[in-house]
Formats: structure tokens, C-alpha cells, sequence
């Protein structure tokens, strides 16, 4: 069983020729909405891959709450530990670029009431061997307590230290496993790493220190991850982008629920880089995240 608490959006889309410059008009070609938020993007992804999963958080009383929760519902995600809140849901604006780049602005609203209490509700709701995500788009103080309610009921942890905050390398410490991208990971150890032997030696140096399963993603260019002092790398598909929005949280996702089904950590991460591409043929976050056997067919 896999629970994920964190945060709950409606995405309001705007797709450019380009991606604008600071004080810079574009044009728009296209507008659409479509349910997101980090935390409900991974529920639905692990759901989508076959796990059983519950979500915790909160929307609010508005018209964006039902629709920010419809494909989780659909899905079959248990959403009794999400509230109603008197703030409004999260919202996140999007601009996505013609080759699938983008730039996010999110509002917390309803996200940021979900306080320390539900999240010890969450994790009392758990048992030992179950899997806990977390990231970064509800309060601190949230994260922080649910991660040690959890260590000391022996529920395995996973951290995407998405988006990058304040406290993102210290509330990183106290996970299991840790899932960060190129930029998140020069936090996490404190200086630039780009070149792969570099990588390498800063992923086996910070996990000797932590004891964490550390976990990179790069884009383009796959996945890279320390488990138990070994190294491993995996790649994704050779696509044309349509949309990156949500391929990171597919890729949280598919990892937390092949370890939860019992794969190996090479296939975990094999799966979960194919998902992640396939997540990036098509427009919307939630919309994106592949089916099963849609991955299952291009391993």
C-alpha cells in the first residue's frame, strides 16, 4: 500500500510558440485545464501502474475541487483523508513551449492548511512495509513530522525534494529514499555537479554519509541512483517532448510502485525512466501519466 500526502491543483495551461522573457508578452495558441498538484500527480501515476493507494491532503469548497480530484477518484485512489478546507484548491499556472519546455507559478491555497495533524492521521492510518510519499508543495512542518511518525513505524519513506525550497536539503535527510533532479541534487550536496564521474562521487560520498538510497533524474539523458554503494543508470525512451509538465511526478510514481509490487531496483528504475517519457507525449500532467501496459510495451 502506498501513501502519498502532499498537495492537490487544478493546472491552467497556456501553450506558446516560446516561453517568454522577464517582462515579455507571447502569444498564446492554446488553453486548457487539467488536474495536478506533485502529490496528486504521483498518487494517480502509482495507481496507474498498479499499486493500491491512498492520498492525503486538502482542496477547497470552490468549483476547482471536484475536477482536481476526478481522475484520482476515477483511478480508484482512496481519497478519505483528503479535506474540504475553507481556502481556495491550489492552482498552478503553466506555460509550456513548443519544444515541451515550461515555467510553473503555483498557489498553495488549500495546500498549505495541511498541517502536522493530518499527517500523523496519515501515517497512523499505515502499517510497517508501507510506502510513504512525500514532496514539497505542502507546509514544512507537515513533512517534517510525518517523516518521523513514519521512521518510527517502520514505513519506508520517498522524498522528491520538488519544488526547491528553504528546507528541501534538511527535510531530505530524514527519508529513506530520495528522488531529486540535476539542480535539486547541487543543493542536497552543497556544490555543482555536472560531469558523470563527478555525479558519481558526489551520489556515493552524500549516501556513505546518509545511508539514503539517492535517486537523480537528468532529463534526456535517463536516471542515475546509489543503492546499498552501487551505482545504477537507466534510460528513458528517444521521444520529441510535447509537454515535460508532470513526467518527474510519473517517474516518482512508477519508482514507489514497482519497489512497493517487489521489483528489483535496476528494473524499478528501467520502468520508471520509460514512464516518465511517455509522460511527455502529451499535453496536461494527470492527462499524461501512462496506463500499465502502455509502459509495459516499451521496456
Amino acid at each position: 500500500m502506498i501513501t502519498v500526502l502532499g498537495s492537490i491543483n487544478m493546472d491552467l495551461i497556456a501553450s506558446t510558440e516560446r516561453l517568454p522573457k522577464p517582462g515579455e508578452t507571447v502569444a498564446g495558441s492554446n488553453f486548457s485545464t487539467a488536474a495536478g498538484g506533485k502529490g496528486a500527480n504521483q498518487a494517480l501515476a502509482a495507481r496507474r501502474a498498479g499499486s493500491q493507494v491512498a492520498m492525503a491532503g486538502a482542496v477547497g469548497k470552490d468549483t476547482f475541487a471536484d475536477p482536481a480530484l476526478a481522475l484520482l477518484d476515477e483511478a480508484g485512489v482512496d481519497l478519505s483523508s483528503v479535506r474540504r478546507t475553507e481556502e481556495p484548491t491550489g492552482t498552478a499556472l503553466i506555460l509550456v513551449g513548443r519544444t515541451g519546455e515550461n515555467m510553473i507559478a503555483v498557489v498553495p491555497g488549500a495546500n498549505g492548511t495541511v498541517g502536522e495533524e493530518q499527517a500523523i492521521a496519515a501515517v497512523d492510518a499505515m502499517r510497517k512495509g508501507d510506502i510513504l510519499m512525500l514532496q514539497l508543495e505542502i507546509p514544512a512542518a507537515a513533512v517534517e513530522a510525518v517523516l518521523k511518525a513514519a521512521r518510527s513505524k517502520g514505513i519506508l519513506t520517498v522524498i522528491n525534494t520538488a519544488p526547491l525550497t528553504a528546507d528541501a536539503a534538511r527535510l531530505a535527510r530524514l527519508a529513506d529514499i530520495v528522488i531529486a533532479n540535476e539542480t535539486e541534487f547541487e543543493l542536497l550536496t552543497g556544490k555543482p555537479v555536472v560531469e558523470r564521474e563527478a555525479r558519481e562521487a558526489a551520489l556515493r560520498a552524500l549516501a556513505a554519509e546518509t545511508g539514503q538510497t539517492l535517486v537523480v533524474t537528468l532529463g534526456a539523458e535517463g536516471v542515475v541512483a546509489i543503492r546499498d554503494g552501487r551505482i545504477f543508470t537507466a534510460e528513458g525512451l528517444a521521444i520529441e517532448p510535447v509537454d515535460t509538465v508532470g513526467a518527474g511526478d510519473t517517474f516518482c510514481g512508477y519508482l514507489a510502485a514497482s519497489l512497493e509490487q517487489g521489483l528489483d531496483f535496476a528494473a524499478a528504475l528501467r520502468r520508471a525512466a520509460v514512464a516518465g517519457s511517455l509522460a511527455c507525449l502529451t499535453r496536461g500532467a494527470q492527462p499524461s501519466i501512462p496506463l500499465a501496459g502502455d509502459v509495459a510495451a516499451r521496456i
